[in-house]
């Protein structure tokens, strides 16, 4: 598979990583074995970029990795470019979620993702959302630390404007910004997609095949339903939810009169916005990754390009992509 770089200076990795929500209950069932199988199949594939969380059942998704990794012995740290984020939690006594950029939470919630992965050190941790009380520069500031202590080799920020992208990389190197990013999606080209270049730092796309509107077989609307964030969100609520699906089905047809899966179409065309772009699609299913992983080896055109933009033209998807409570973390910007 195509490598690309995690960052100016960082490693090559795989085109395109694992994104590892998808190894708890967030989108449906699951468990460890196939989880396992998931990782096995990604290496069988060449994928060599795992992208996990602490919140992601709540240390769920690190332990299955972490126990994965246990079983390969001492190439356990050959295998795997690893990342995981921190800041977000939810307040024991109320349950509200909230964000926490102080050192000293990163830092234990570091701790805790390294112990759970087995390993001392970990390639990128990731600021998951940004606490607006604390200036950028300063956790930036407190993220290099954590490299010259020997725990990380990179760092990066999720859901972040173009603007507080460039005020961190005025401080230290950002190896990469984390974006939802897709051709359902496409707020990133308003300055992130740019700015993330210009400076040297990887654009890694999660949801990249749009939660699955984007795939042969996308949620129905009673699925949706039984999925507490679909649930919730405004892209899959009626009437949006039709409006897409009937939009979609155009992208479908195109993709399938090619012999090729909407799903790796979707991929192939993330891929070809730019050479630091690195898509993280997360799947139960080691057929679905297959299928996403084809989606590195195709070549488009710009004839390709021009008519897939003329079949789901910028801005055609229904209700936007997040809710109101959603929409608390992610740093908008246009």
């Amino acid at each position: 598979m195509e490598k690309r770089k995690l960052g100016e200076n960082g490693p090559l990795v795989s085109a395109i990583g694992i994104g590892a929500m998808s190894f708890t209950n967030f989108y449906g069932s699951t468990n460890e074995e196939a989880s396992h199988s998931m990782l096995k199949t990604g290496l069988d594939l060449g994928i060599d970029h795992i992208d996990t969380a602490n919140v992601y059942g709540m240390g769920l998704s690190e332990r299955i990795i972490g126990s994965f990794l246990l079983k390969q012995g001492k190439r356990k740290k050959e295998l795997f470019t690893i990342a995981s984020k921190a800041s977000i939690f939810t307040d024991k006594d109320t349950g509200v979620r909230g964000f926490n950029n102080q050192s000293t939470h990163l830092e234990t919630e570091l701790d805790g993702s390294l112990r759970r992965l087995g390993l001392d050190r970990i390639e990128m941790l990731y600021v998951h959302r940004r606490d607006p009380s604390i200036p950028i520069e300063e956790v930036t500031d407190t993220l290099s630390k954590f490299i010259k202590v020997g725990k990380i080799s990179r760092f990066g920020f999720s859901e972040i404007s173009p603007s507080s992208l460039q005020r961190a990389s005025n401080v230290h190197p950002v190896a990469a910004v984390q974006s939802e990013y897709s051709l359902s999606v496409r707020s990133p080209e308003l300055g992130l997609v740019k700015t993330s270049k210009e400076l040297g730092t990887a654009l890694v796309a999660f949801s990249p095949v749009g939660r699955g509107l984007l795939t042969d077989n996308p949620p129905s609307i009673e699925k949706s339903q039984k999925i507490s964030f679909l649930n919730e969100n405004p892209r899959f609520q009626e009437p949006n939810h039709s409006a897409n699906i009937a939009i979609t089905e155009k992208f479908r047809t195109y993709a399938k009169e090619r012999g090729i899966s909407s799903a790796a179409l979707s991929i192939a065309w993330l891929l070809h916005q730019g050479p630091h772009v690195i898509p993280i699609p997360g799947t139960r299913s080691v057929s679905h990754l297959k299928e996403l992983a084809s989606g590195a080896s195709l070549s488009l055109s710009a004839e390709d390009l021009a008519e897939i933009e003329l079949i789901l033209p910028l801005g055609w998807a229904h209700g936007d992509r997040y809710s109101i409570s959603q929409w608390i973390g992610p740093e908008r910007y246009c």
